[in-house]
């Protein structure tokens, strides 16, 4: 699907303007570190508003105009337009700057190939959130069709292994319509050494599950695995 096909579906409503941002993202952010954010792949802004609206100084990236311009609405809209700074351009060309963030998030966009970018781009004690589409043995109607913009088990896990990884978990949940979506997220920091700090296990887990409705993404490397 090309970028204008995204321009066509933001402006059309046929993807939703307001989702909710990650499940397991909202319940750790209390103990992650203030600061600068990049949202990538950000969509209308389903991480990037939340973040901003807990006192973050946002970049949202994404290839679509239109789903930017949604983002900066919704931003206007709560007061928190000064916290949020849009970039229009590719993830697969686009250059992350080096040790720039505090927080990188990224959901539903497969882009392996970044990933080493993405860490590079974190500060020192940074932390990297990445939850994606996962390849199941039984059906999952939610996301791409092709299994090249699915997670292999544990690749995820696999990926992060160079950050001190804070959670981890690869599950299927149900959702309206009787869909059902595999997923894997990974929530990790860039530190070092024996002796680190950790952030509570945030409770009751179970919120985790009721994720986001989201459109589809999904042609390429590079295009992102919104879910409807």
């Amino acid at each position: 699907m090309t970028d204008t096909d995204w321009d066509e579906r933001f402006a059309s409503g046929e993807y939703p303007p307001a989702p909710e941002p990650s499940p397991v993202l909202r319940a750790y952010e209390p103990s992650l570190p203030g600061g600068r954010a990049l949202d990538i792949a950000t969509g209308t802004g389903r991480n990037a508003v939340f973040l901003a609206d807990r006192g973050h100084d946002v970049d949202a990236l994404d290839a679509s105009g239109e789903g930017l311009r949604i983002v900066r609405e919704r931003a206007a809209e709560r007061g928190l337009a000064d916290r949020i700074e849009t970039i229009q351009g590719d993830v697969s060309t686009y250059g992350f700057p080096t040790e720039a963030y505090d927080l990188v998030t990224m959901s539903y966009f497969h882009t392996v190939d970044r990933f080493a970018d993405l860490v590079e781009s974190l500060a020192p004690g940074g932390y990297l959130f990445v939850e994606g589409h996962l390849r199941s043995a039984e059906p999952s109607p939610s996301g791409p069709s092709d299994d090249r913009y699915r997670f292999a088990a544990n690749e995820l896990l696999r990926a992060g292994l160079g950050l001190s990884v804070r959670y981890y978990d690869e599950t299927t949940a149900e959702r309206p319509g009787d869909r059902r979506r595999a997923a894997a997220r990974l929530l990790a920091r860039k530190s070092s050494g024996g002796r680190q700090s950790y952030p509570e296990r945030p409770d009751p887990p179970d919120r985790w599950s009721g994720d986001e409705t989201e459109s589809n993404r999904a042609n390429d490397a590079t295009t992102a695995d919104r879910d409807a």
